[in-house]
C-alpha cells in the first residue's frame, strides 16, 4: 500500500519545511471554506486578477516586448531545432487568418486539424483565433490507429468543418477519403518537389492581410476559441467549447498559483498531444502567456520513441517539466544512468509536473532520490485536477501537503463544490474557466452536466486529507461511476484499488479493470507492459503476448502481486480473489481505451463479459486465472 503524503506546514518553498527543495515562487494564499448543509464550498482567499479578453492579445504583448524571442521550436529533417518568433507568429497568424475569413470559416464552418503537434498545427491555430474562427484539434489517432474511422467520423459530422489540415497527406490520406466529404477544402504540407494532395499550407501564409484586423477587433471573451474533445471514456467525445475568457482566465488562475512563471519566462520541452487539454491549453499556454518558449518534442514514453525526448532533453534545458506518470518512470531510470542528460535536465528546472494518471509513491520517491543526488536538494513535484470542460486547471498542490494522491485546493477564482454522492464527495466546479455546455449535445447529454447551483458535476470524488483539518486540502478518491456493490451489498471502491494495482505492479502493468459487481468477491483483469513483461521472462521479441503472460516468471511475478495486495486486505471490498492477465490489448475501435490511454472499465467489462464469467466459474479450473491464497481460519 502507498504510503500517506507528507504534511508540509506551509506552501512556498521557501519556507522553512521545505528548506530541502529548490526555490519556486508558488501561491500561499489560504482557502476559504465552508459548509452548507451536507455540502462543502472551497475557494482562495486570493482573488482573480485581470486577464487579457482574448488568448492572442498575449501574442501581441510578446511581439511588442520580445519580438525575436522563439516562441515555438521543432527540430528540423536536418535534426537542427527551427523557431518561429512571436513576432512571426504575430505576422503569420495575421495572413492565414485572411485566408481563412476568404473562405467564409467561422463557427458553422470550422478548421479541423487531424495531425499532431508541429509547427502548421500552431500557426492555423493562431491564424483561425485571429480571425475568429473557431479550430478543432482532432486526436491522430483517429485517423492512424483506429480501422474504422468511427471517432473521426463522429467529429467531422458534429462540426461540420469548412476547411480541414493533415500535414502529411499521403499519411492522412484513407481517413480523409472515408471521413471528410469532397467539396471540403484540405490543406496539407507540400512534400519536397512533390505534388501536394491539396491546398499548400504556404498559400495560406501567402495570403496578403486585407480586413482581418477588424475581424480580430471583434473578437471577444465569449469568442470560441477552439473545441475540444473529451476523451470519450464513457461514451462517443463531446464537443467542448473552448471560449478565449475560459482559456485567458486560467492562465491567470496558473500565473497566480505559480509566480514563478512571472520571473522566469517559461522553457518547456513538451510532447503532449493538443488535441489534449493538458497539451494544448495548459502547457502552450503557459509559454504563450509568460512569453516562454515551447519545444516540441517527438518523442514520447513508449517503446522506440522515448530516445527522442531524452535526445532533446540533453539539448534543452526546461525550466519546468510535465509529464504523464509513465514519462516520469522512464526519465527517472534515465536520469540515473546517463551524466550527460542530467547536467542538463537539472540546470534550470524548477518544477515538475504530472498530470493523466497518478504518480505511484514508488515513482516519486525514486525520482526525488535521483534529483537529491545530483542536485543537492530536491524539486517540488506537482500536480491537480483539471478536465477539458474547465480549460483545465482547478485544483493545485500548492497546499501544505506533499505526496502522491494528493490534488491539493481551489487555484484563484475557482469556486469548488463538494457534494455526497453514493457514500463519496463529489468534486464539482464553477468560474470563469468553466464551460457553458456541450456542442450541439443531446438533451439527455446536456442533462445533470450543471447541478441545481450552477456546479459542472464532473464525476470525481475527492475526499479531504484530514476531515478535521479541511483547509489541508484534498485526496483524489476515484470515479464514482466505476464503484460498484458486490452481492453482499458492500460497496467496492475501484479507483483506489486500480491505483494499488497498477502500483504494486510497476513496472509490468499499464492497467487493470475491477470486476465483482453483483458477485461474491472481486477479481480483476489486469493490462500488462507486454515488453517489460517479455524482459521478466528471458523471452526474445517474437515471443508473441500469450506466450509472454503464460511464461512462469510472468505468472510467479503476478501470484506474488495478488498475495501482497491481499496482505494489507481488510474485507471483502478489498480483498482480490482472482486475476486475469490479459494477451488482448485494449481497443480503441471499441471505445475500450481512449487515444490518451484512459480506461473505460464499463466497456471493457461488457466487451469481455465472457472472459469474466469464465474467471468466476466454480465447476473447472482456467489456468489463465490466478486464484489467491485461501484465508486462514483463526
Amino acid at each position: 500500500m502507498n504510503p500517506e503524503p507528507t504534511l508540509k506546514h506551509g506552501s512556498d518553498a521557501a519556507n522553512p519545511a521545505f528548506a530541502g527543495y529548490r526555490r519556486v515562487a508558488t501561491g500561499s494564499a489560504a482557502p476559504l471554506i465552508e459548509r452548507h448543509g451536507e455540502s462543502w464550498y472551497l475557494r482562495s482567499s486570493e482573488p482573480l486578477g485581470a486577464y487579457p479578453g482574448r488568448l492572442t492579445d498575449r501574442l501581441v504583448s510578446g511581439a511588442q516586448a520580445h519580438p525575436e524571442r522563439w516562441l515555438v521550436a521543432r527540430r528540423g529533417a536536418d535534426g537542427h531545432w527551427i523557431g518561429i518568433s512571436y513576432a512571426q507568429m504575430l505576422e503569420r497568424a495575421r495572413s492565414i487568418g485572411q485566408a481563412l475569413l476568404d473562405r467564409g470559416l467561422s463557427a458553422e464552418r470550422p478548421v479541423a486539424i487531424l495531425s499532431g503537434n508541429d509547427l502548421e498545427h500552431l500557426q492555423l491555430a493562431f491564424g483561425a483565433m485571429w480571425a475568429g474562427v473557431p479550430f478543432v484539434p482532432v486526436s491522430p489517432a483517429y485517423s492512424l490507429v483506429s480501422s474504422d474511422f468511427g471517432k473521426l467520423k463522429h467529429v467531422l459530422q458534429l462540426l461540420n468543418p469548412g476547411l480541414v489540415f493533415a500535414a502529411d497527406g499521403p499519411a492522412f490520406a484513407r481517413a480523409l477519403d472515408a471521413a471528410v466529404a469532397h467539396d471540403v477544402e484540405r490543406v496539407v504540407v507540400a512534400p519536397p518537389g512533390g505534388a501536394p494532395a491539396g491546398t499548400p499550407f504556404d498559400a495560406l501564409l501567402a495570403t496578403r492581410p486585407v480586413d482581418v484586423d477588424a475581424a480580430q477587433a471583434r473578437v471577444n471573451g465569449d469568442t470560441i476559441a477552439k473545441f475540444l474533445f473529451t476523451s470519450g471514456s464513457t461514451r462517443l467525445p463531446k464537443a467542448v467549447p473552448t471560449t478565449h475568457r475560459m482559456l485567458c482566465s486560467n492562465q491567470q488562475m496558473l500565473l497566480q498559483t505559480f509566480p514563478q512563471f512571472g520571473e522566469e519566462p517559461p522553457v518547456l520541452v513538451d510532447w503532449l498531444p493538443w488535441n489534449h487539454t493538458f497539451g494544448g491549453s495548459h502547457n502552450v499556454g503557459i509559454a504563450l502567456y509568460n512569453g516562454g518558449t515551447l519545444y516540441i518534442d517527438d518523442g514520447r514514453p513508449v517503446a522506440g520513441h522515448f530516445e527522442q525526448t531524452l535526445r532533446n532533453l540533453r539539448e534543452i534545458s526546461p525550466t519546468l517539466y510535465f509529464n504523464v506518470p509513465k514519462g516520469w518512470e522512464e526519465l527517472t531510470a534515465a536520469l540515473e544512468a546517463d551524466a550527460q542528460l542530467r547536467e542538463t535536465f537539472f540546470a534550470r528546472v524548477k518544477m515538475y509536473f504530472f498530470a493523466g494518471a497518478g504518480l505511484s509513491q514508488a515513482a516519486w520517491d525514486r525520482l526525488e532520490r535521483v534529483t537529491e543526488a545530483h542536485c543537492g536538494e530536491r524539486i517540488r513535484i506537482m500536480a491537480g485536477l483539471g478536465m477539458t470542460e474547465t480549460a483545465p486547471s482547478c485544483l493545485f498542490t500548492t497546499g501544505p501537503v506533499m505526496g502522491a494522491g494528493y490534488i491539493g485546493l481551489p487555484a484563484p477564482g475557482c469556486e469548488a463544490r463538494l457534494v455526497p454522492v453514493d457514500g463519496k464527495l463529489e468534486a464539482r466546479f464553477s468560474g470563469p474557466h468553466v464551460m457553458r455546455g456541450y456542442w450541439r449535445a443531446s438533451g439527455d447529454e446536456q442533462r445533470d452536466v450543471f447541478d441545481e447551483e450552477g456546479y459542472y458535476r464532473t464525476g470525481d470524488a475527492v475526499r479531504f486529507y484530514d476531515p478535521l483539518r479541511p483547509e489541508l486540502g484534498l485526496m483524489f478518491d476515484g470515479r464514482i461511476a466505476e464503484d460498484f456493490k458486490l452481492s453482499s451489498g458492500t460497496f467496492v471502491s475501484v479507483g483506489p484499488m486500480r491505483a494499488r494495482i497498477v502500483s504494486g505492479g510497476a513496472p509490468c502493468v499499464q492497467d487493470a479493470v475491477v470486476t465483482g459487481m453483483n458477485r461474491d468477491d472481486i477479481g480483476v483483469l489486469i493490462f500488462p507492459r507486454i515488453d517489460d513483461c517479455r524482459q521478466l521472462a528471458g523471452l526474445g521479441p517474437d515471443a508473441s503476448p500469450a506466450q509472454v503472460v503464460s511464461a512462469p516468471a510472468v505468472r510467479a511475478f503476478f501470484a506474488s502481486l495478488l498475495n501482497r495486495l491481499n496482505r494489507d486486505a481488510t474485507g471483502s471490498a478489498t480483498r482480490i480473489t482472482r486475476l486475469r492477465v490479459m494477451d488482448v490489448p485494449l481497443s480503441l475501435d471499441l471505445g475500450e481505451v481512449t487515444d490518451k490511454g484512459s480506461i473505460n472499465q464499463r466497456v471493457v467489462l461488457a466487451q469481455r463479459a465472457a472472459l469474466v464469467d469464465a474467471m468466476y466459474r466454480t465447476d473447472r479450473a482456467d489456468p489463465a486465472v490466478i486464484l489467491a491464497q485461501p484465508l486462514q481460519q483463526a
